[in-house]
Formats: C-alpha cells, structure tokens, sequence
C-alpha cells in the first residue's frame, strides 16, 4: 500500500518548528520520502492534507492499560477476563488520541501486546514490563495492616500491577520468570508510593544488591530496568545501581539531576495523575495519608519538570493512569506545557520516547522510519491543546502505513 500526503505542514519529531508545505509518501508500512516539493508516482491513496500538521504517532511510556479501576486494591479481586475487556477498551481509546505505541509498566501482559499486534485488539503497540517487582510493605503490596496471607498476590493471572519479592536469589527469580512471559524489559518500584498503604513516600525500597540482581538479569537478557521513584534519594538509590528509567521524579533535585544526566538515564515524569487523582479524591476514596501523598507530589511537579530540563536530561511523556481516568491521556501535554517549550514537550511523546523504547524506527518521519502517523487539524507547536480531549482535532491515524482512524 502506497499512500502520499500532499500539501501538509509538517512536525517530524526531532525539530523545533512545523514545516509547512510538504508532501510525504508511505509505502509497504515505511516512511519512503519526505520532501518540500510534489512527489512523483503513483500511490493508492493521495491524501490532500489542506493545511493539516502531520506529525509522528504518540507514544506515552507510562501507562498501566490493565487497571480497570483506580482502586489497585479492588482490581486484585476482578475476573481476568473481565478486566480484558475494560483494557480493549482503553486501548482502542488511546488509538483515537493519536497514541501508536504505549510502554505499559505494570500489570500489561504478552498477551495483550500478541493480541494487539495479530489485529484481535485495536489499539497502540504494547511494549510490556509484565508485573512490576516491589518488596514486601511496598509499592505492590495491598494488604495493608490487617492481611497477613501473601496467597493469591502470587498468582501470575491475578489482574494486579505487580508480585512481591524479597532477597536477591527471589528477584533474580522474578526478573528471570517475567522475562519469560514475555516482558520486554523489568520494572520495580524503588520508592513509597502514594495508592499503596503502609509504605510513606521517603522510603527507599529494595537494597542495592537486589536493584544489582535485577538489573543483571535484565542486561543479560539485552533489555533494561525501569523503577517507580519520586524522592531524590530514591532516584539516586535507583540510577547508581544501574536503572536505566526513572519514573514520576517529581521530588527530585539538582545535584541528582545532574547524576541521571552524568549515567545517561532518563526520565519519565507523570503529572496528569496527580491532578486526576487531586480532582477526584473523594469520587474514588482517596483520603487520609495517601492524599497527602499525593498532595506532596503534585505540587512539586513542574518544578521537577525545570530541574530535569536544566540538567540536560531526557524525559519521555507518562502519564500513569488508572481505570476511567485515562480519557485525561493527552492533558499531559497542557500541563507540561506550562513551563516547557511545546516542540520539547511533542519530543517527550515521540522521538525521546522511541529512544527510550529502543526503538529508534519509531516517533520520527524520516525515510525508512515506521509509517505510525497522525494528522492533526491545528499547529500543535503553536498550541499544544489541539492534541488534548479524545482525538477530536486528529482525524487520521496510520500505524504500520495502515489506516486505522479515518474521519477527514
């Protein structure tokens, strides 16, 4: 399938300006050409893009698409199966965002990802950690005071985000049993979060031997570890032992800003939570020590987002969502926005994130790149927010150089 766009104005991932008058030609699923005068040819489809922005499709490198329910407590009690049609769900609502590839960081599985890339589910292309790893009174564990009993947290088909492990010859196990199930890379959670209950956020979570012995096992298996941090300790605990992506960093600080920056690890900041969880607390029960938490975390986040940017360091775009909350997928532009230039911002979602994902093939229009492309009704440089609701200013989508959203 050979399709030309004509006559758009052009973001092509990497740049800090839009292009107007430029004409591109997909052929066989890739990028074939990208040039400022007419392109020769026949094509199947020629698309006139009337002044429309084309830009690489969306990537989010945070998200959890199998958390049905912002209560991670009460998914753990959801029927798989059940719980898959609600992650249809969300995967086919982040299509229509422009969102081509999504990084799930816990509770996503090989399934899903086999199930989105044989054509059963409509959505983006899922990168997967599996279960996440956290210790015990950690950031995976739910039991709160009053369960003693581990039992079915353990059970690799539980609808939950992570499994818990404790000492090195078990995370070595854990690392070990996710890659084969099909995870493309491992994550931890090296920090207190703020949905659990019994871990405050200035915990610091695993020691350094575990980090080392998880880290080693994902080296080994050529991928990489990727670990929920917010607290500057936290992150530095994560980065010197050899996690290669911070996620959130919200508290972060100069001088480890600068170590992130020093190693070449990045970071994956994920303000849109915070908000949706400040704006609905009381709807989904967020009271009490985890509100708090979450308090903390929200108002030091575009300050974190400066600090970050100052150091050099490269940030990927995260959201973190849960349940019904992940229709505020695209507000993370916005917020960011507010104290970043936008190219950095489009960058953050599409050539950084591809980095981040090895995956160089990804989030730029250039020749030989993967055709995954959305055209946008608006100048996202000049105002980000044609990006944001539920697709409405994107009426095109390619993924693979196949039409997959069609309303132009």
């Amino acid at each position: 399938m050979r399709i030309r766009f004509e006559n758009c104005s052009l973001f092509d991932g990497i740049g800090d300006t839009v292009q107007p008058g430029c004409h591109v030609l997909v052929a066989d699923g890739k990028v074939a050409e990208v040039s400022e005068t007419a392109i020769a040819g026949e094509a199947d489809r020629v698309i006139d893009a009337g002044g429309h922005t084309l830009m690489p499709g969306l990537i989010d490198a945070h998200v959890h698409i199998a958390a049905a329910t912002p209560n991670l407590a009460a998914l753990e009690a959801m029927h798989p199966t059940y719980v898959a049609h609600w992650t249809a769900g969300y995967m086919s609502a982040m299509l229509d965002r422009g969102f081509t590839t999504v990084r799930d960081v816990g509770g996503g599985d090989a399934g899903t990802k086999r199930a989105q890339a044989e054509g059963l589910v409509r959505g983006p292309r899922v990168f997967t950690s599996g279960k996440a790893l956290g210790q015990t009174g950690g950031h995976t564990d739910f039991r709160g005071t009053s369960r003693a009993d581990i039992g079915d947290l353990q059970r690799r088909h539980l609808p939950s985000l992570g499994r818990i492990v404790d000492g090195v010859p078990a995370c070595l196990e854990a690392a070990r049993d996710e890659l084969r199930l099909g995870a493309d890379f491992v994550k931890i959670m090296a920090n207190g979060g703020v949905a659990t209950p019994t871990d405050p956020i200035d915990w610091i979570q695993f020691t350094p031997e575990e980090i080392q012995a998880i880290v080693a096992v994902a080296e080994a298996s050529n991928t990489y570890v990727a670990a929920h941090t917010y607290t500057a300790r936290a992150i530095e605990h994560a980065c010197v032992n050899g996690v290669r992506t911070l996620e959130h960093c919200n508290l972060i600080d100069d001088r480890v800003a600068g170590i992130l920056k020093e190693r070449g690890a990045f970071a994956v900041p994920t303000l849109v939570i915070y908000d949706c969880l400040e704006r609905h607390a009381d709807e989904i029960g967020l009271g009490g020590d985890n509100r708090e938490k979450n308090r903390k975390v929200r108002e030091a986040g575009l300050s974190s987002l400066e600090i970050l940017t100052s150091a050099g360091v490269s940030m990927g775009y995260g959201t973190d969502l849960l349940g019904w909350m992940h229709k505020d997928q695209s507000t993370e532009f916005t917020l960011r926005a507010q104290v970043l230039p936008t190219a950095n911002v489009l960058r953050s979602a599409t050539s950084v994130n591809a980095d981040i994902l090895r995956r160089p093939d990804l989030g730029r229009i250039a020749p030989d790149a993967t055709a995954d492309l959305i055209l946008i009704a608006g100048d996202p440089v000049s105002d980000i927010s044609c990006l944001t609701g539920q697709g409405e200013h994107i009426p095109l989508v390619l993924q693979d150089g196949v039409v997959v959203k069609h309303r132009l």
